[in-house]
């Protein structure tokens, strides 16, 4: 890791899972198509926490359910990193390029309060 390198960074987690996997000998296991199975799997999981919730109750979770869903979040910015590292994809970079492209796909004049698919805006 980089001198300068924040140890909340981004790189620093890469850096720390990367460590964790491979004093495991898990790396064997760590293909892209799996670390995305496991990506959607716990997206899933998230999701079961929210369901049959209303929009307040959604925002308001009590506190030990806001902490279920504190680390399911967290093993899903987990197996995201990993993915990102198993094919060498800078996500933040590449959170930067998105942005730029839903910029132009979804201009402020035409789009503001208004929730539709970009197709749906020509």
């Amino acid at each position: 890791m980089k001198k300068d390198t924040p140890t909340d960074s981004l790189e620093c987690l890469r850096a720390r899972l990367a460590t964790f996997a491979d004093s495991r000998d898990w790396q064997q296991f760590h293909s892209p198509k799996n670390l995305a199975m496991a990506l959607i799997a716990e997206a899933a999981e998230l999701v079961e926490h929210f369901q049959w919730l209303s929009e307040d109750q959604s925002r308001n979770l009590p506190a030990a359910k806001r902490d279920e869903v504190r680390l399911e979040l967290a093993d899903i910015l987990i197996y995201l990193i990993r993915s990102a590292d198993q094919l060498d994809v800078d996500l933040i970079a590449a959170a930067q390029d998105k942005i730029k492209i839903n910029e132009n796909r979804y201009p402020v004049e035409k789009v503001k309060g208004k929730a539709r698919r970009a197709a749906e805006y020509d």
